[in-house]
């Protein structure tokens, strides 16, 4: 159990240790029609034409060149974001979906470099979410745009945020056919955190042109033991509406990340953190141990929380996915 010195009114390592935290397991059940569910939703995203466009070049460091994009997600929703090319008009070997945190994205930032060399990636602002996600009738903060269409599935905004992630990926392999595994490219590789990580769990049992994923404190794990959890992220918004609206747990069940990891048999390399005042630890560990395939686990001391070794566990994460996705992208 790691502590550090808050001001937060509860403890962000909620009482567990290391090993209180690898028992923390997926809920006990899923709703009947969970695979049917996300399957006819994947269906419908992969039926989007995205009509990507590419921008201007913006930016050019770290091997690649960093470009607008623009394309077309379920529902006829236009979105934005960044696509990194090879710099010098190298032909890609891999390509990359980043998702981002509740906070959306200003610019690429500490998503590139990418974990490969010669990778070509798409780093997508998922609707309602700055700055190029932004989107009339979508609330732009998280506490808000946790709850939008909260009250059923068919219209919850994290259903549909998943899906701009796979039509991401259609925009970037029309974009760059050549990390399409269709056309006989190696398979995708998928890095998300937070909210980001969440989304990654849900979409990634689904799509089989992901080959690898990382999943940097995941959000949305085991919804039944985070309503009883008290945090400063978007889950105390959920908290809060559930106490006056029990019936969204039937809802929530759908969007459970830790029920989907279940589902989810590719390699993934999940980082989850002691400590965490945003994200409950026991929901990220309940992703990772709800894994049933090849899994790999980065402890970290803490998840959006500033401590003296948060740099070096950063670059320690960053080595230990440059090996992951060098091991597990193969053409």
């Amino acid at each position: 159990m790691t502590s550090f010195e808050h001001d937060f009114p509860f403890d962000p390592s909620y009482g567990r240790t290391l090993d209180d935290l690898l028992r923390v397991p997926a809920p006990a059940t899923a709703p009947d029609d969970f695979d049917a569910f996300w399957r006819a939703r994947y269906a419908q995203a992969r039926a989007v034409a995205t009509e990507p466009e590419l921008g201007p070049l913006e930016e050019e460091r770290d091997g690649v060149r960093i470009h607008g994009v623009t394309f077309t997600s379920v529902g006829g929703v236009r979105l934005g974001g960044w696509v990194a090319l090879p710099a010098e008009g190298a032909s890609a070997e891999y390509g990359f979906v980043i998702g981002h945190g509740y906070g959306g994205r200003e610019e690429p930032g500490p998503d590139v470099p990418l974990p490969l060399p010669r990778s070509a990636a798409i780093l997508p602002c998922v609707r309602g979410l700055p700055t190029r996600g932004l989107r009339e009738g979508v609330p732009d903060a998280s506490a808000r745009h946790v709850l939008h269409g909260i009250a059923s599935r068919d219209t919850y905004v994290i259903g549909d945020c998943v899906a701009d992630l796979w039509c991401a990926a259609s925009a970037l392999n029309e974009l760059v056919p050549e990390t399409d595994p269709r056309a006989g490219g190696p398979r995708l590789g998928y890095l998300g955190e937070s909210f980001g990580g969440g989304l990654g769990a849900l979409a990634l049992p689904w799509d089989d042109r992901f080959g690898a994923g990382q999943l940097t404190v995941p959000t949305f794990g085991n919804h039944p033991l985070r309503l009883t959890l008290p945090c400063a992220g978007s889950g105390e918004a959920v908290r809060g509406h559930h106490r006056t609206h029990p019936e969204v747990t039937e809802v929530l069940r759908y969007f459970d990340a830790a029920t989907a990891a279940t589902r989810l048999e590719l390699p993934v390399l999940v980082a989850a953190a002691l400590f965490d005042p945003s994200v409950p630890p026991p929901g990220q560990f309940a992703v990772y141990n709800a894994l049933p395939g090849e899994r790999e686990l980065q402890v970290l001391s803490a998840g959006h929380f500033e401590h003296p070794g948060r740099a070096a566990e950063t670059e320690e994460l960053y080595a230990a996915r440059r090996r992951f996705f060098g091991a597990h992208l193969k053409a």
